[in-house]
């Protein structure tokens, strides 16, 4: 076996020199809205939220278990250690659901490693576009079967109602049965636009025209897409876009 280093295939690691950024990552809330860029952050995953339908408002009803939300922020860096992006991610505690009450199955099926290797020497052997996807907010495109109750994000109390609690109609991140609601959503949508789940891989999806052929792999919220007509990848991106909005 010829090793890369053998071969003489090698890639000067870079160091992200970080100690120049006096930016950093809060660790509570009151720092949290300190600063205008977290804040800006946070009001726009409030904003999708409310935009996607994610939770009713409703009172507690009782022996119904309620768990937390907390705000999971996170700085994104460039390749040179600048500052992309600020994001603000909100979470369910997962952790304090309740098997049997409020969520019962949770696997998801990802796509396999040799799976992807195939498919990938498949389509440089072809010559074939590769176009890879990472959907924002996939877990909110995930329909919840069951009844799960929230207490309201930390920091965003409605005022008129600040004892309610938020019924959540989406999936929402940190949930037990979120990646599995997000996977179910995703496979409807693509055997309704004519693929066909793979027999060997149930993360791999077809689909056979005339004369092309499409394949999409699924890794929780990643998604490949590759095929024998750069058109109808596009074609396919575009319909993936104006559904679950990448």
């Amino acid at each position: 076996m010829t090793t890369r280093s053998m071969g003489g295939i090698t890639k000067k690691k870079t160091i992200l020199d970080l100690s120049a950024i006096k930016v950093s990552e809060p660790s509570t809330l009151k720092q949290t809205f300190k600063d205008p860029n977290w804040t800006k952050a946070m009001e726009m995953e409030i904003a999708a939220l409310h935009r996607n339908h994610t939770w009713d408002l409703v009172e507690q009803p009782p022996d119904v278990n309620v768990i937390g939300c907390k705000w999971a922020n996170k700085l994104k860096h460039k390749p040179d250690g600048s500052i992309e992006r600020y994001k603000a991610r909100l979470v369910a505690k997962g952790y304090n659901q309740t098997h049997g009450l409020d969520y019962f199955e949770t696997f998801s099926p990802v796509v396999k490693a040799a799976t992807i290797r195939i498919i990938l020497t498949v389509a440089l052997s072809f010559k074939w576009e590769i176009r890879q996807l990472d959907v924002h907010n996939a877990f909110l495109n995930g329909e919840l079967e069951e009844q799960v109750y929230m207490s309201q994000p930390p920091g965003y109390f409605d005022t008129q109602f600040p004892n309610r609690v938020c019924r959540l109609k989406k999936a929402l991140s940190g949930l037990k049965q979120a990646p599995r609601a997000w996977f179910q959503r995703l496979n409807s949508t693509l055997l309704q636009w004519g693929f066909n789940m793979s027999r060997t891989d149930s993360s791999m999806f077809l689909h056979f025209g005339q004369a092309t052929t499409l394949i999409v792999l699924v890794y929780v919220d990643d998604i490949i897409i590759t095929g024998s007509s750069s058109t109808q990848i596009s074609f396919l991106i575009a319909k993936l876009d104006s559904v679950f909005a990448l």
